[in-house]
C-alpha cells in the first residue's frame, strides 16, 4: 500500500472498477447474494437538467447510496434508478437569464428555435450532472437511466391525461389563476411564495360607504359593494339595491351584494370587489352570477377601462390615481406602513397578478381521497413522522390544480390550441411507475411499488403527495412504502445558501480538496431526518483525517500479515474472544440503526469504534502479539483477529465511505477473486 491515501488518485479508478463490474445493475448481481430474489428499489429524484449539482443534491446522493449499498450487501436485488428532469418552468427561467446576458428575450425567439436551444442546453447539462453524480460515488444503475422527456415517459403522461379526461377529472375552464407578468405564465398555488410587503393603505369614499384597499389601481371596474348579511351597521341596504355615486373616472351605478365571505372585523366591513384580479372576489362573483371585467393586462399594465391611466404600469399609476381621487374628495385617510402578505413568483419574486384565463384544470379531491385513506392506514411510513400530518392537512384542503403553463419548454398538452405545456409536476408526479415502464414491463412488475422515496421536506406538496395520488390512481398501489425527508443543507453559519449572499458551496470543490468519502461522512453524521444541516469545511477536513486513519490502520494490518493463512486453525485467547464478541455486538447495533434509517447514528458509532477502539486500543495492544518474541500460535491468532476486525469494519463503513473501503478491500488477503466489497455480505457478527 502507498504510504498515504490520495482520493484524487483513487476515486475515478474505483468508480470505473464498479461500472465495469456491472453490479450497479441488479440483474448482474451474483445469485448467491440475492435475498431470495427480493427487490429493493429507490427511484432517484430526477435532478433538474439546468445546472450543476448543489449541496442539497450531494445529500440526496449520499443518503440514497447508503441505503442502496447497505441493501445490496444484505442480499437484496437492489435497484437505484437514476434520472433527470426537464423541469419545465424552472429550466426555462434559467435559460431566460442566459438569454438576458446575451441581450436576447425569449419572446423574440421563435418557439421551435427556443425549444431546440433549451433541449441542447439540458443535454449538455445532463452529461455534466451525470459525471457529478458519479463523483459522489453513486452506485445507481446507469443502464436504466431516464429523462422526463424520454418518449416512453411522455407516452405514459399522455395516457394518464386521457384517462383523467375520460374519468371526468380533467376540465377546461375560465377561472382565476396566479399570473407572473415577468415570465408570462400561470403558476399553481405551490409555485407562489408569500412575502411581507409594506404599502400604504387607502380608505376611500364609495358613495355612502368607506372601503379600504392597498390596490386602488384595481378599482376602476368596481361596481359591486359587498357586506355581510348579518352586519347591523348596513342593515338598511338591501341585496341588489342600486346606488349612484361618483368614482375615479366619473359617475357609476353600484349594486349592493350581501355575502357571508365578508369579514365584519376587517376595515369597515364593506368592500368593493374586483372579480378578475382577486380570488375571493372571483368566488363571490361566481356565487352571485356577477360580471367580471379585466382591469390589468397580462403585462401588468392598465387597460382602457382606466381611462387616462391606460397603458401605465401599476406602481407608476397608483399615486396618480390617489391624487385624482383626492381632488374629488374621495380619499378619507391614508394609513402609512401597512404590512401585509402578498403572493410572488417563487422564481423571480415578481408580484403575482391574479387573472382570469382559460386553462386545463385537474379535479384533485377524487384523487386525494384514496391517498388520505392509504396514508391514514399506514401504507406509507413517513420519516420524520410529523410529515404525515403535514401531507394529510394539505390533502384534506386540496384545491383543483391548473395544469397549463404558457411556456415553450415542457410536454405539450395534447389538443391545446394555445400551445400550452403541462406543469412539470404533472409528469414528475408520475415518475415512480413511469420510469419503471408502467404498465407492462418486467421492471414495473419486479420493482414496483418502490421501497423508499428520499427527498427534501420542501417537496411534500409539490411532489410527494402528487406521486401518492397518481400512483394509486394508475396502479392501485402506493408508489413507495417509506418517505424519508431530509432537511436543507446550510452554510457553516447555519444560513440558507443563495447566490445573492455569495455563500453557495459547490460540493465538487469540496471533493477536490478533501475527497468524496469525507464529504459524505460530514453530510451524514449528526444529520437527523428533516433537520437542516450546516456544511462546515472544518468537519469535512476532520473526516478526511478519518479516511487517512482508516488507511494507516489498514496499512499496519496488511504490513504485519507475513505467513498469514486465512484457512489455518486458530486458537484465540480469552481477550481476543472478548474483542470479537464486542465486535459482534457493534455489528448488531449498527445493523439495527441501519434498518431503522438512523444512518446518522450508525455512521457515528462506526467512526468511534474504528478510531477509539480499533486504532487506539486493539492495534496498540496487538503489537506485542506481532513482535518477533511472540509465538507462532499467538502471532496467527493476532493476525486473524486483526483481519477479522478490519474486514468487518470496512464492510460496515462501505455504504458511508465507499471509495477508501473499496481501495483497501482490493488488497485484503481474504478478498475473493474479481469481486468488489459492494457485493460482500453484510457482517452478521464476528466469527
Amino acid at each position: 500500500m502507498e504510504k498515504a491515501y490520495d482520493p484524487k488518485l483513487t476515486e475515478d479508478k474505483i468508480y470505473e472498477l464498479w461500472e465495469k463490474s456491472g453490479f450497479f445493475n441488479p440483474d448482474n448481481l451474483p445469485k448467491k447474494t440475492l435475498n431470495g430474489g427480493k427487490p429493493f428499489t429507490i427511484i432517484m429524484p430526477p435532478t433538474n437538467a439546468n445546472g450543476n449539482l448543489h449541496a442539497g443534491h450531494a445529500l440526496v446522493m449520499t443518503i440514497e447510496d447508503i441505503m442502496t449499498r447497505y441493501k445490496r450487501m444484505r442480499g437484496y436485488k437492489a435497484l437505484w434508478l437514476p434520472g433527470l428532469d426537464h423541469a419545465g418552468f424552472e429550466t426555462q427561467v434559467v435559460y431566460e437569464k442566459k438569454l438576458e446576458k446575451e441581450g436576447r428575450s425569449r419572446f423574440q425567439v421563435p418557439k421551435e428555435q427556443l425549444y431546440k436551444e433549451i433541449w441542447d442546453f439540458t443535454q449538455e447539462n445532463k452529461k455534466n450532472i451525470e459525471n457529478q453524480v458519479r463523483k459522489m460515488g453513486s452506485s445507481c444503475d446507469w443502464s436504466r437511466e431516464k429523462f422526463t422527456l424520454d418518449p416512453e415517459i411522455v407516452e405514459t403522461v399522455y395516457a394518464t391525461f386521457e384517462k383523467l379526461k375520460k374519468d371526468g377529472l380533467i376540465y377546461r375552464g375560465k377561472k382565476i389563476i396566479n399570473w407572473c407578468p415577468k415570465h408570462q405564465t400561470s403558476l399553481s398555488d405551490l409555485e407562489t411564495a408569500d412575502a411581507e410587503k409594506e404599502d400604504k393603505f387607502y380608505y376611500l369614499k364609495y358613495g355612502p360607504f368607506t372601503i379600504a384597499t392597498a390596490r386602488p389601481e384595481t378599482k376602476f371596474g368596481d361596481k359591486y359593494v359587498v357586506m355581510h348579511p348579518k352586519d347591523k351597521r348596513y342593515s338598511q341596504y338591501k341585496d341588489g339595491q342600486k346606488i349612484n355615486l361618483e368614482w375615479i373616472n366619473g359617475p357609476i351605478t353600484a349594486t349592493v351584494i350581501k355575502d357571508e365571505a365578508i369579514d365584519m372585523e376587517f376595515g369597515t366591513g364593506v368592500m368593493t370587489i374586483t372579480p378578475w384580479h382577486d380570488a375571493v372576489d372571483f368566488e363571490i362573483a361566481e356565487r352571485h352570477n356577477l360580471e367580471k371585467e379585466q382591469i390589468i393586462d397580462f403585462q401588468g399594465r392598465l387597460l382602457p377601462i382606466a381611462g387616462e391611466f391606460s397603458g401605465m404600469k401599476i406602481l407608476e399609476a397608483r399615486p396618480k390615481i390617489i391624487e385624482k381621487l383626492s381632488t374629488k374628495g374621495l380619499v378619507e385617510k391614508v394609513e402609512e406602513n401597512y404590512k401585509h402578505i402578498v403572493k410572488t413568483c417563487y422564481k423571480c419574486g415578481t408580484l403575482i397578478e391574479p387573472q382570469i384565463k382559460e386553462q386545463w384544470f385537474l379535479k384533485m379531491k377524487p384523487l386525494a381521497e384514496p391517498a388520505i385513506k392509504a396514508i391514514k392506514s399506514g401504507k406509507i411510513k413517513f420519516i420524520p413522522e410529523h410529515y404525515k400530518k403535514i401531507a394529510l392537512h394539505w390533502l384534506n384542503n386540496i384545491l383543483d390544480w391548473p395544469l397549463s403553463r404558457q411556456i415553450v419548454w415542457g410536454i405539450p398538452i395534447p389538443g391545446d390550441e394555445s400551445g400550452d405545456t403541462f406543469d412539470t409536476w404533472f409528469s414528475s408526479g408520475q415518475w415512480p411507475y413511469a420510469s419503471l415502464g408502467f404498465p407492462k414491463s418486467k421492471d414495473f412488475k419486479m420493482f414496483y411499488p418502490t421501497d423508499v422515496m428520499e427527498t427534501g421536506g420542501d417537496l411534500i406538496f409539490f411532489w410527494v403527495s402528487r406521486m401518492v395520488m397518481f400512483g394509486l390512481y394508475n396502479t392501485k398501489k402506493v408508489p413507495f412504502k417509506t418517505v424519508y425527508m431530509h432537511g436543507l443543507v446550510l452554510d457553516a453559519k447555519g444560513q440558507k445558501m443563495s447566490k445573492s449572499k455569495g455563500n453557495v458551496i459547490n460540493p465538487m470543490d469540496l471533493i477536490e480538496k478533501y475527497g468524496t468519502d469525507a464529504l459524505r461522512m460530514n453530510l451524514v453524521v449528526g444529520n437527523t431526518p428533516g433537520t437542516s444541516l450546516p456544511l462546515d469545511e472544518n468537519k469535512i477536513r476532520g473526516y478526511r483525517n478519518f479516511a487517512n486513519k482508516i488507511w494507516n490502520a489498514s496499512r499496519f494490518v496488511l504490513m504485519n500479515l507475513e505467513g498469514y493463512d486465512p484457512k489455518a486453525k486458530i486458537v484465540l485467547n480469552a481477550k481476543q474472544k472478548k474483542i470479537l464478541a464486542d465486535l459482534q455486538k457493534q455489528v448488531k447495533t449498527v445493523t439495527k440503526e441501519m434498518d431503522s434509517y438512523r444512518f446518522y447514528s450508525a455512521a457515528e458509532k462506526i467512526y468511534h469504534y474504528f478510531w477509539h477502539t480499533f486504532c487506539d486500543k486493539i492495534i496498540e495492544e496487538s503489537k506485542k502479539g506481532l513482535s518477533p518474541e511472540a509465538s507462532e500460535k499467538e502471532r496467527k491468532a493476532t493476525q486473524h483477529a486483526l483481519v477479522e476486525i478490519l474486514a468487518t469494519n470496512l464492510k460496515l463503513l462501505h455504504p458511508f465511505m465507499p471509495f477508501v473501503t473499496e481501495e483497501i478491500y482490493q488488497q485484503l488477503p481474504i478478498r475473493k477473486k474479481k469481486e468488489c466489497i459492494m457485493i460482500e455480505t453484510w457482517p452478521s457478527g464476528a466469527k
